[in-house]
């Protein structure tokens, strides 16, 4: 047994590449798009490193070409849910058990591989089934991927250096376990990253994990999850089961073994799970962990003094890249009335720009929105806003699902700060806005503060720096991830820990030190060097 105290390698951002016409990566890439372009292949669920097919199998496509299959996958049903918690809960003792530098190996040689042989094929995967430009996909599922996984691996070094003060003759310490049980991940469709994360950050700190990728999102959670396996993870470490919900609330969510739930999804899934976890509660063997980080309603808030063509840019960026499907998107804005009509001549100029259409087309600022569920429930709400009086939409408001799910991209500017679209989650490329009067101020940001349940991003645009004070303080509540004079979006790994409270979820910060410790359960242990042997207490010598 080794009784170093290993220091983790020096940590730095993964750097991106442009993918600029004439680069090598432009043209590694293009030639592993069309290389999977042209094949189907066939996932398998995988519980204790084995391929497990089912007799349930369904297709993944394109968004934005959705008669192309790309992969077939085995969709597990009860039998391999257990399966999979069983093999996970075998695996559990010699994996808590081992030398916490070969744990962190395994992952710290997965970054590796996916910062190198892997990059080209994870975001090629990224970029055809969750329909990503080549840029959001190198920063989700190449530098934010790897991030997380060489980060998380820092933070748990950092957690078990947390160490108890001693005294004479005592001896303090604390050693850190993992969790009772295993640990169930449900991950999202819209970031390769946060697929691997919710699996990984757990099982860093010694758990056992159950891992239910979308549906949309299982080519690249695939390759991952083949990635992982490379890097030397043992068998049932992490099991791959691509599932129903509904089968994985009755079968993994109530099994009395479950500490730990990973969850990244709506906020209406989420309570559903927290209520059935508690009325659970008294078959668990412990506690149940629950970290979740679910919607957004996210705004950007522009003061009198802030630069209209900096806001302009902040409010289609951040509204648009990929598609509007990040829970980070600003999706409502509060310009004033003295700058917005500089604002929306911008907005209408920038917008019309935008190119919509097949990811493999690198002119392209946006794909195609994720399926046909997605379309139909963000044209509902475009539909709604161009029938309504209170609503006037100003850019897009078209859309069309012939070939691939795609969506324009759309402003609607609204005459009613509580207008459905400024309140409700719509998680695809539209943009609200209200124009408040310069002398409204106070109760324009009452309303932003109450208008949406939702805490997670929010931004403000300001020049005047008392102003920029009084926002910020006046807004503390109204998201997790708070942006002054930038868009509400790209937080990055061990620079803006993410997460947000309200109806957002738990605010955790994944990627930070207060997630991953939520992923363990210290012991402490107090040594005695010289044990008394008195029984009575001094103060006892006299009455």
């Amino acid at each position: 047994m080794s009784n170093g105290i290993f220091n983790i390698p020096t940590l730095t951002n993964e750097p991106g590449y442009t993918y600029a016409p004439g680069t090598k990566q432009r043209e590694t890439l293009k030639a592993e798009l069309k290389r999977q372009s042209d094949i189907v292949i066939d996932i398998p669920v995988i519980i204790n490193g084995k391929d497990v097919k089912t007799d349930t199998v369904k297709q993944v496509v394109m968004p934005h070409n959705h008669q192309h299959v790309l992969a077939n996958y085995s969709e597990a049903s009860e039998k391999e849910l257990r399966d999979a918690v069983e093999a996970a809960m075998a695996a559990k003792e010699a994996w808590a058990n081992m030398p916490w530098e070969h744990r962190a190996s395994i992952f710290l040689k997965a970054a590796d591989l996916l910062s190198g042989p892997y990059r080209d094929l994870i975001n090629a995967s990224t970029m055809l089934g969750q329909s990503k430009t080549a840029y959001q996909s190198e920063i989700d599922a190449a530098q934010e991927l790897a991030d997380f996984l060489r980060y998380d691996v820092d933070c748990a070094n950092q957690i078990y250096q947390i160490q108890p003060s001693s005294m004479k003759n005592i001896w303090n310490r604390t050693d850190y376990r993992s969790l009772d049980g295993f640990v169930l991940a449900i991950s999202p469709f819209n970031f390769t990253s946060i697929g691997g994360n919710l699996p990984v950050a757990p099982a860093i700190m010694g758990n056992v994990v159950v891992w239910k990728p979308a549906t949309t999102a299982i080519l690249s959670n695939y390759y991952f999850m083949r990635l992982l396996e490379e890097a030397g993870l043992p068998k049932g470490v992490i099991n791959f089961v691509p599932s129903r919900g509904s089968q994985v609330s009755e079968v993994v969510l109530k099994d009395p073994r479950m500490s730990g739930f990973h969850f990244t999804g709506s906020t209406n899934t989420f309570q559903t799970i927290w209520k059935t976890v508690g009325e659970n509660i008294a078959n668990y063997k412990s506690y149940p962990r629950l970290i979740g980080e679910t919607g957004g309603k996210d705004f950007v808030f522009a003061h009198e003094t802030a630069q209209a063509d900096k806001v302009v840019a902040g409010l289609v960026r951040g509204s648009f890249e990929y598609q509007g499907q990040k829970c980070s998107a600003a999706s409502r804005a509060y310009i004033p009335a003295s700058m917005w009509e500089e604002v929306k001549a911008g907005l209408v100029e920038e917008t019309a720009k935008l190119k919509v259409g097949d990811i493999q087309n690198f002119t392209n600022f946006m794909g195609a929105v994720i399926d046909k569920a997605a379309f139909d429930s963000i044209t509902g709400y475009i539909d709604y806003a161009a029938a309504s009086e209170e609503a006037e939409i100003i850019a897009g408001g078209t859309y069309d699902d012939s070939v691939g799910y795609f969506v324009q991209p759309t402003i609607i500017v609204t005459t009613n700060p509580n207008f459905k679209t400024m309140v409700e989650e719509i998680f695809g490329p539209v943009l609200t806005i209200y124009v408040y009067e310069n002398d409204k101020l106070e109760e324009t940001l009452d309303s932003l503060d109450s208008a949406s349940i939702y805490a997670l991003t929010g931004a403000i645009f300001a020049q005047d720096r008392e102003a920029i004070i009084y926002l910020e303080r006046r807004l503390s509540g109204a998201a997790g991830n708070f942006y002054i004079n930038d868009k509400p979006t790209g937080a990055m790994i061990d620079q803006q820990p993410f997460g947000g409270s309200r109806g957002s979820g738990t605010n955790d910060k994944a990627g930070s030190v207060f997630n991953m410790i939520r992923w363990t359960s210290p012991r402490v242990i107090k040594e005695n060097f010289a044990p008394t042997t008195e029984v009575l207490y001094p103060f006892m010598d006299a009455e």
